[in-house]
């Protein structure tokens, strides 16, 4: 979340509910909503933060994403989803990596796009 507001992001939501699913993070910039999709990291030997997020968890976010918009979401809004990767290095540091856009709901689906 600091991350994000150094960026000029506004959190509108951690960990929003929808049923047993939830969005990580729900952020604002203008009219651009990011549901972001956050993940810890000790090394890339499992893959991408981006990779994990499987076409199956994807629709589940996009469903979450549909309810959060239907509640909480305006007119001129836009949607998109991000991916944080939060990678854990030696000594205690990390590292933040941001993938804005990171996939689309298919047309036709009931997503948020």
């Amino acid at each position: 979340m600091a991350f994000l507001t150094s960026c000029g992001w506004l959190i509108e939501a951690h960990r929003f509910r929808w049923g047993r699913h939830d969005l990580d993070l729900v952020a604002r910039r203008g009219t651009l909503v990011a549901f972001v999709e956050v993940k810890t990291r000790g090394s890339g030997g499992f893959g991408s933060a981006v990779e994990s997020v499987g076409p199956r968890k994807q629709r589940t976010l996009a469903r979450a994403a549909e309810s959060w918009r239907l509640r909480h979401g305006q007119r001129a809004d836009v949607y998109r989803f991000d991916v944080i990767a939060v990678r854990v290095e030696r000594g205690g540091r990390y590292r933040v990596e941001h993938t804005a856009d990171a996939w689309r709901i298919e047309r036709g689906s009931k997503g948020t796009r």
